[in-house]
């Protein structure tokens, strides 16, 4: 069987991105791609860009990544966020800043496409909610089946007459028409589970499993606090939002 995973919204979260890779070790998926935003939010930037780096084939950029070198506009981001998108560029090395500041906003393979937000415009980093925005990002898709980032909700939706959208955890990717999924967020879910959630793209079976990882939150959360970055950052993991 040929399997993929996919995550994203990693955000700094070594201890959620460690769980996730060691499932994904155990069910033997070696290929790994990221939907953006490796840092942000969390308290440890460089570790995960280290493992991003080694582990995934395929990367995009996130509004937290490019807001972090300079390359998006930090009035785009809340008080919370500016602050830590401020503490991560601090400690970011050249080598990292120059990783961050190359990373592209859509990549498109043979088995998948990737963007952090939307096909539509991807440096506005729109969010994709609602049908409606997600027909505006298929008419720019530029194949069958491409990973979303950026909402921290998984989810898939299937074009056509109209847009639909899908919350179970099995995507079919039986349909005629383009099909554009999110894995959700390994470092800060909002969906109302704190565990770290990836997805599992199995091209022989045809299907993309929407998944979750416990991971040690307490330990995530103890690193906010003690590098001075906002509570409500540490306080949020325990919740899912």
């Amino acid at each position: 069987m040929a399997k993929i995973g996919i995550l994203g919204d990693i955000h700094s979260n070594i201890e959620a991105l460690r769980a996730v890779l060691k499932a994904l070790d155990a069910e033997g998926v070696a290929r790994l791609a990221c939907t953006g935003d490796v840092v942000g939010y969390g308290a440890s930037p460089c570790e995960c860009i280290a493992l991003v780096r080694e582990r995934c084939e395929t990367v995009v950029a996130g509004n937290h990544d490019f807001g972090a070198v300079g390359k998006k506009p930090l009035d785009y981001f809340n008080s919370a966020a500016r602050e830590a998108i401020h503490w991560t560029a601090k400690r970011l090395s050249d080598n990292e800043r120059l990783w961050l500041s190359s990373l592209p906003l859509v990549v498109a393979r043979e088995e998948y496409q990737l963007v952090h937000a939307s096909f539509d415009e991807p440096l506005e980093f729109s969010y994709i909610f609602e049908p409606m925005e997600a027909a505006a990002s298929f008419e720019k898709q530029p194949g069958a089946l491409a990973f979303f980032g950026h909402t921290h909700w998984p989810c898939a939706f299937f074009d056509g007459e109209p847009v639909r959208v899908q919350i179970e955890r099995v995507v079919p990717l039986d349909s005629p028409g383009k099909i554009l999924v999110n894995p959700g967020s390994v470092g800060q879910p909002r969906d109302s589970d704190p565990r770290a959630a990836y997805a599992v793209l199995d091209t022989d079976r045809r299907k993309v499993s929407l998944r979750r990882a416990e991971y040690d939150i307490a330990s995530a959360a103890d690193k906010i606090i003690a590098a001075g970055l906002p509570a409500s950052l540490a306080e949020r993991l325990s919740y899912g939002y």
